[in-house]
């Protein structure tokens, strides 16, 4: 019976969502459905990747979860650049950086560390994550500077923002190069002698096809469900004088991030915490060197480009999230204490977000 209600629920809020939508129900009431419906989509598509992950190891299973963990994200992204809502996009991804780097790995290292008191990964990739982050933050401060003193255009900005989203995706393409295939047993993940935690792990629910069928059927439904959202975002904004840098940065990216927020968590509770900082800093780098970069291309060939000229705000929100996540795994050890410390300045990102 219990491993029916899962199913049951995420088709009823998928369908009440879908009705929603095309009789034109009240917007606040389609917000609502269709944000509980992206979190029950998410996590299936969550699932479906951890069993894909299954077969395909622990290292390429972490990228792919971060990678369709950002699905929800990149089309919610997508349709909001169809729109034309540029701040409400720099917003929605400020807040995914943010968002991975101190709510899914605060809250993996905090429930990690709840039940094991010290926990190992990989030094070096640690590092190598770290140095990639800061490179993210230089992208992004460099190209507000110039445009902020008025050294450059508004012409100029675009072809550089263009010229910066090209290079942060060749880089993000050598980075996976590097650490997928020319460095993958340099940066394998540490051992853990523990296999009490692991009672099912060999058994994955659903065979590859299935799993690869039902990856596929959860970025559609993802698909529909963002549209369907970001429909409701401008009347929501404007009933409830939310700013968009706040509905942006948070309200979207809590409910984009909810498949990685299942899988870290678990991941860090069978003492994965090398697979759960995979997936909480791959994905913050993923959006930020690929994800990004992509939509302003994806803007280019509509005909309207996307700077990548990020408020103050945004970026003093980006480089305090790193500037902490980088400290606390750079020694490639983690407790409780300093998953704690990350929820902490989220919730301080956060209160400011909602004040401005």
């Amino acid at each position: 019976m219990k491993k029916w209600i899962s199913p049951a629920l995420l088709v009823i809020t998928f369908i009440l969502s879908a009705i929603g939508h095309y009789a034109d129900w009240d917007h606040t009431l389609q917000f609502v459905l269709s944000a509980i419906s992206v979190v029950f989509v998410a996590g299936f598509l969550g699932r479906a990747t951890e069993s894909v992950a299954h077969y395909a190891g622990q290292r390429l299973g972490g990228f792919l979860n971060a990678t369709f963990g950002n699905a929800a994200e990149l089309i919610i992204a997508f349709f909001l650049v169809k729109e034309g809502l540029f701040d409400m996009v720099k917003a929605s991804l400020t807040g995914s950086i943010i968002g991975n780097l101190l709510l899914v790995l605060g809250l993996s290292i905090f429930a990690g560390g709840m039940k094991f008191k010290v926990q190992n990964f990989n030094v070096t990739l640690a590092g190598l994550n770290g140095s990639l982050m800061i490179v993210a933050v230089i992208a992004l401060f460099v190209p507000a500077m110039f445009f902020n003193t008025h050294s450059i255009t508004e012409k100029d900005t675009d072809v550089l923002s263009l010229v910066v989203a090209g290079l942060l995706i060749a880089a993000y393409m050598a980075w996976l190069i590097f650490s997928m295939i020319t460095h993958k047993k340099y940066l394998a993940d540490v051992t853990v002698d523990n296999e009490e935690e692991l009672p099912n792990e060999h058994k994955p629910a659903w065979s590859m096809g299935r799993s690869v069928i039902y990856l596929i059927l959860a970025t559609v439904m993802v698909a529909f469900v963002s549209e369907w959202l970001v429909g409701t975002l401008e009347t929501l904004t404007e009933r409830f004088g939310f700013s968009e840098l706040f509905v942006g940065a948070f309200l979207v990216a809590i409910i984009g991030n909810a498949a990685e927020h299942s899988a870290a968590i678990m991941l860090a509770m069978k003492n994965k915490i090398g697979a759960a900082v995979e997936i909480a800093v791959g994905s913050s780098l993923q959006i930020a060197l690929f994800v990004a970069p992509v939509l302003i291309f994806a803007s280019y060939f509509m005909g309207n480009t996307m700077d990548i000229v990020f408020t103050t705000i945004e970026i003093v929100a980006i480089a305090v999230a790193v500037f902490i996540a980088k400290s606390i795994i750079q020694d490639g050890a983690t407790n409780w204490y300093e998953g704690l410390l990350l929820l902490a300045v989220y919730m301080i990102l956060g209160v400011s977000f909602y004040l401005v």
